[in-house]
């Protein structure tokens, strides 16, 4: 195969690197997504460089001492030797085959002479493809059909894929994210290992888990690989709750199903959504925000089904989950809070006062541009003008927050007397009787706005005499 000029810049910044290794007679190649990435004209600015080597990770280590910036060893035992560049993170691998035993989340080492064996160990065959660096011109080592694959949008494993998700687990959940991130479609064999062995996932960390789904969080189109999760059975090891949501949210006229609403509404979340605004978090958030709804779901006389207060139940269920799958507490936070929050904005057609925005705003804290875009995404009806509708409330809001900000700085909504103020003016030391002040004060600017110095102090005045009472 000819190489592409695209990948003129990549072989440009790794020929000082080649040059060394050929110089020893050992052979260095490019491996993994970077080659992935380039045949399919994917940005690559932002990826390490994964390599691999028949050179053993001790003469590795000689080869790049000197050239390298820094070099770490922490993962010499498993043969990778990883260094920095220019800014550039490199990981140098000794060619491997390695499996994992039957109930061990750690795999067997053994090392290799022969790049082909090395990559039939990869995950599937479009990251088992290796670009040599040291031959007399870059050669592309495709045995297991990658470049065929990428064209045909297929997605299958080196070997049987019972012997590839049998040696790492985690591969099956891999699957998913490749589906969705590169629109990949799964072959049968594939699809039936994954059904038969779903259990196996069990003997993944969960941490390992839990950042494989943040992965497929992040690609274009998670829906498909969320379905995967879900069908195969995975989805039932790390987050049985998601199969749960798979009921019809109106059983009488057939309206979607709550499971098939959610994954619409993580897909409606994209990243151009907002100016600035956490992706991920918010994904998540719409992936958690209907949780609530089976535990939640009844049937009314007259009224259909309803699932009443399933956001404060859906937000207790997603915290549980959260620190199951060993997300960090500031994450946990964030996405329970949006999930608790999400249903707030459809009273707004009810009229909301000035006072009710204030308090919408402070509630959503430092989560405001999440939660308004998650209560955007929210919207999949079909019904246009219902859609159109409810956009243009969300715009109305949105232009009365900005208006609210600019006249009373509402992202840093605070009373206008501090505690120390109204220590002075009440004649009070610290206490409860000092917190209570600020929340009445608190309630007054939420309500009203600013009064001024003489008017909140009348107001403290007659608060604190009736406290006496």
């Amino acid at each position: 195969m000819v190489i592409p000029e695209r990948f003129a810049p990549v072989l440009a910044e790794l020929a000082p690197l080649a040059k060394r290794f050929r110089e020893a007679n050992a052979r260095l190649y490019l491996v993994g997504g970077t080659v992935r990435d380039l045949l399919l004209d994917r940005a690559t600015e932002e990826l390490d460089f994964d390599l691999t080597t028949d050179a053993l990770p001790e003469q590795t280590k000689k080869l790049v001492a000197g050239w390298a910036d820094a070099v770490w060893t922490a993962g010499e035992r498993f043969g990778t030797i990883s260094l920095q560049k220019d800014r550039r993170t490199y990981e140098i691998t000794t060619h491997r085959a390695e499996a994992y035993s039957t109930d061990s989340r750690k795999p067997d080492v053994q090392f290799s002479l022969d790049i082909g064996t090395d990559l039939s160990r990869r995950d599937f065959t479009v990251n088992a493809m290796a670009l040599e660096l040291t031959a007399d011109a870059p050669e592309l080592v495709d045995p297991y059909g990658g470049v065929a694959d990428l064209l045909s949008k297929t997605l299958r494993t080196p070997l049987s894929p019972s012997e590839s998700f049998s040696d790492d687990p985690l591969r099956m959940m891999r699957a998913a994210r490749f589906m969705s991130a590169l629109q990949l479609q799964p072959v049968p064999e594939l699809v039936d290992a994954v059904r038969a062995m779903h259990e196996r996932l069990t003997i993944i960390s969960a941490e390992r888990v839990r950042n494989e789904l943040d992965r497929l969080m992040v690609t274009d189109h998670p829906s498909l690989g969320l379905w995967f999760l879900v069908d195969t059975g995975l989805a039932e090891h790390f987050f049985p709750e998601l199969p749960a949501m798979k009921l019809e949210q109106d059983p009488i006229h057939r309206h979607k199903d709550v499971l098939t609403h959610t994954f619409a509404v993580v897909e409606n979340v994209r990243r151009d959504a907002a100016p600035q605004f956490d992706f991920r978090i918010t994904r998540l958030a719409a992936l958690f925000h209907d949780i609530g709804k089976p535990k939640t779901r009844a049937f009314a006389d007259g009224k259909g089904v309803t699932f009443h207060h399933h956001e404060v139940v859906g937000a207790r269920m997603a915290k549980k989950r959260l620190l199951a799958m060993r997300y960090s507490t500031q994450d946990v936070e964030a996405i329970t809070e949006l999930v608790a929050l999400h249903l707030r904005f459809h009273t707004y057609q009810m009229g909301w006062s000035d006072s009710a925005v204030r308090r919408y705003v402070r509630d959503a804290g430092p989560l405001l541009t999440e939660l308004n875009v998650l209560t955007r995404c929210d919207c999949t009806t079909r019904n246009e003008k219902k859609a159109l509708m409810l956009s243009k409330r969300m715009d109305e809001l949105e232009e009365r927050i900005a208006e609210l900000a600019k006249s009373e700085e509402l992202a840093a909504l605070r009373p206008e007397m501090d505690g120390a103020q109204v220590m002075e003016h009440l004649s009070l030391s610290p206490g409860r009787q000092v917190g209570a002040a600020l929340n009445f004060l608190m309630d007054i600017r939420l309500d009203e706005g600013e009064l001024g110095a003489e008017e909140i102090r009348n107001r403290l005045d007659v608060w604190w005499a009736a406290q006496q009472k």
